[in-house]
Parts: structure tokens; C-alpha cells; sequence
């Protein structure tokens, strides 16, 4: 492939965590093709990495069934829009990165219209609805997998796939410097802190912001020495997690942070997550935690009563050691105290720190593969713009 050469890339990335992978992907493949175009729906992190955004990451930030039918004119009009201009524009490769409901949809109109396409960051086929992984396969070209096991279960189903890792292994440092980001957030080093990551849509901070301070307010009760840090996603997470606060019956005093979640984390003790990648970057920064999610009713009763769910744990240390590691609490086990109780017993057992320290170094270095990289690679083939280099880094399927 001549260095010269253009690339044209459409690119959808939804939510907080795609415009993360979704610049880092850019820049790995400016690195390999200089004369790179993207244009699409993007964050703001793409936007800086130089996509070109013809609507916003946030609009498609939507959180289970009942969310996405209440917006489903608002996501067929966007789709539509996409489409054409999508169709117009001709780009080399289409890369829908997650909300993959909306970016296979949209991938399968693009390969009628000879698009090759790529979906980045697998749905949880594995975990349920498993008869998807062929329909993945018919509606994508490649799909790019986070998880060292996703790319073995699509072989099973004759669907192209590769284990790229996740960049954000890359990123994260596999030594944690505490005290460091302390005096950079402006602690003291001997601080004790609590790190509260209630999402980045802003259905699963409504949700989650009360519980995720009362359990601040269960803790500081019995350990007064902690500090509560929240970094916030966005300004109308910001907002909605304020909003929030204020109509909570336990006051507690959260110190807010704009972005820097990786910095708030790697000062902390220990974390409350919401479900989703926050969960995996706190495994990264090495940190105990305890995870919640709290779906709408509607979406739960339909996932229970069709037993449409084939694994035990749903958050992402527990599904990739195979086995619970961090404490979990679904729906109505989402209180104040049941997590302010399980996260200090976490830390009240030093015994269970250290091998969970250990856990959580082993499966940060097996994700740390040059993710963004080892990406790019695979979209340049998928692509057929890979040179014989671009084809030996291509990544292997286990």
C-alpha cells in the first residue's frame, strides 16, 4: 500500500467508551495511512483525533429495551440519514464500533451497498441469544473482539473475527502510582479514597447516582477517614448526577471531577462501578470494587422470562475470569447498604487483595496487545489495503 494513499474510513462509535476506542483507533491508522479521512457520528475525542462528526456518540448513549423503543423514531430517522450519506460519500470500510442493535443494522444496508464492513467490540453473543454470531457474520466483513474468548466462539460459527485486546490495557500502566495522582487531584498522599463511576448515559446515572451515595453515606458513617471522588463523564452527566444528589436523603460530600476517570481511579482505594467498561478500568488500575446495574423493569422481566441470558455473572472481571471476583447487584439488590457493606469487607480482608491484585495483573497483561494497533491492522486487511507488513501484524484469533 503507497503511503500516499488515501483512506477513507465511516466510522459510528456510541457512547462514552467508543469515542475512547474510536480515537484511539484513528490515530493508530493515521500512523500507517497519513492521508486518512473519517467521518461519521463521533465524541469528542474523535473529533480531536480529526473525525469529521456528522452527529454525536451521545445520541446513540441509550440503555436497554425500553430506552431504545422510546427513542426508535428519532434511531430509524439517524439510520436513514447514515445511510445515504454513508452511501454518498463511499468510504473504503465502514467501522461500527459497539450499540451494535444500531451498527449492524446500519453495516448491513452499507454491504448492499458494497461497503466492506467491521464491527468493533463483539455484543455479548457468548453470553446470550447466541443464534446472533451467524447474523453478526451475514450483517459485518470482520468483527473485531476485546475478549480472548469472543474471537474463539465466533470460529465456532464460521464468522471472521480477531482478539485485538483493549487499548485501554495499553494505556493504563500495569504499576499504579497512587500517591501521584493524589497531589495531582490535590490530596494528600495518606488520603483514603472512594472512587464512584455511575455511568456515562444518563438513564444509568438517574438510576444509579442515589444508591452509589447512600452506600458513600453507609461508608463514611463507619469510616469517616474516606473521601469520595466522582469523575463525571460529561457535562449532562454532570448535571443529571448533581440533580440527582440533591434529591438523595443521605447527604454525603462527593468531590466531582470532569473526565480524568483513570486518574480519579488510580487514586483510589476502591471504586462502586456501574455496570459496562468502567468496571474493566478499574481491573486495570487494580482496584477492588463492587458493580451494580439497574435496568428498567420492562427490559429485565423480558430477558428473565425468556431466559435469554446463558452466564452467571454480567460484569467484565467476572466474565473474564470465569468466576466471581468482585461482588455484583442487580436491579433491586442495588441499595446503599448491601454495597457499602461488601466494599468494605473487601477491604477489610487483605488476603482476598492480594489475589485479587494478582487476577487482576494476569488479565491485564493478556489484554495488553497493542489493542488500537493491532485494530488498525485488521481494518486495513478488511479493508484490502493491507501491504505485506500490515498482514504479518495482523492479530491471531486466540
Amino acid at each position: 500500500m503507497s503511503a500516499a494513499a488515501a483512506l477513507r474510513v465511516g466510522i459510528v462509535a456510541g457512547e462514552h467508551s467508543g469515542d475512547q476506542l474510536g480515537a484511539a483507533l484513528i490515530a493508530a491508522l493515521r500512523e500507517r495511512v497519513p492521508q486518512l479521512q473519517c467521518f461519521g457520528v463521533a465524541g469528542p475525542k474523535m473529533i480531536a483525533a480529526g473525525c469529521e462528526a456528522w452527529a454525536p456518540s451521545e445520541s446513540l448513549s441509550l440503555m436497554g429495551l425500553a430506552e431504545v423503543l422510546l427513542h426508535l423514531p428519532r434511531l430509524l430517522r439517524l439510520r436513514s440519514e447514515l445511510v445515504r450519506r454513508f452511501t454518498a460519500a463511499r468510504p473504503d470500510v465502514f467501522v461500527g464500533i459497539d450499540s451494535p442493535e444500531f451498527n449492524l443494522s446500519l453495516a448491513r444496508r452499507l454491504k448492499r451497498a458494497g461497503v466492506r464492513c467491521v464491527q468493533y467490540v463483539s455484543p455479548q453473543v457468548w453470553a446470550w441469544r447466541q443464534g446472533r454470531a451467524r447474523t453478526i457474520g451475514r450483517d459485518s466483513d470482520l468483527v473485531l473482539c476485546l475478549l480472548p474468548f469472543e474471537s474463539r466462539f465466533y470460529e465456532q460459527h464460521g464468522v471472521w473475527a480477531e482478539f485485538v485486546g483493549h487499548p485501554l490495557a495499553d494505556q493504563i500502566p500495569l504499576e499504579i502510582d497512587t500517591s501521584a495522582a493524589r497531589r495531582a487531584l490535590g490530596l494528600t498522599p495518606e488520603r483514603r479514597v472512594i472512587a464512584l463511576l455511575p455511568g456515562s448515559r444518563l438513564a444509568e446515572v438517574s438510576r444509579l447516582t442515589r444508591p452509589f451515595a447512600a452506600a458513600a453515606a453507609w461508608i463514611q458513617a463507619r469510616r469517616p477517614e474516606f473521601t469520595f471522588l466522582a469523575p463525571m463523564a460529561s457535562p449532562a452527566v454532570r448535571a443529571r448526577f448533581q440533580s440527582e444528589l440533591a434529591q438523595a436523603r443521605e447527604r454525603t460530600d462527593i468531590l466531582l471531577v470532569d473526565g480524568d476517570a483513570q486518574r480519579v481511579l488510580a487514586a483510589a482505594d476502591a471504586a462502586i462501578v456501574a455496570s459496562g467498561t468502567a468496571t474493566l478500568e478499574t481491573l486495570l488500575s487494580g482496584k477492588p470494587m463492587v458493580v451494580g446495574y439497574k435496568g428498567s423493569w420492562v427490559t429485565f422481566l423480558l430477558v428473565r422470562m425468556l431466559g435469554l441470558v446463558k452466564v452467571p455473572y454480567f460484569s467484565q472481571p467476572n466474565l473474564l475470569a470465569g468466576r466471581r471476583l468482585v461482588p455484583e447487584f442487580l436491579q433491586g439488590q442495588v441499595s446503599g447498604p448491601a454495597m457499602g457493606a461488601a466494599l468494605l469487607a473487601e477491604l477489610d480482608n487483605p488476603v482476598h487483595l492480594a489475589r485479587l491484585h494478582d487476577e487482576f495483573t494476569r488479565i491485564h497483561r493478556t489484554l495488553r496487545c497493542g489493542g488500537a494497533q493491532r485494530a488498525a491492522a485488521a481494518v486495513l486487511a478488511c479493508a484490502g489495503r493491507a501491504d505485506r507488513a500490515d498482514r504479518a501484524d495482523r492479530p491471531s484469533s486466540g
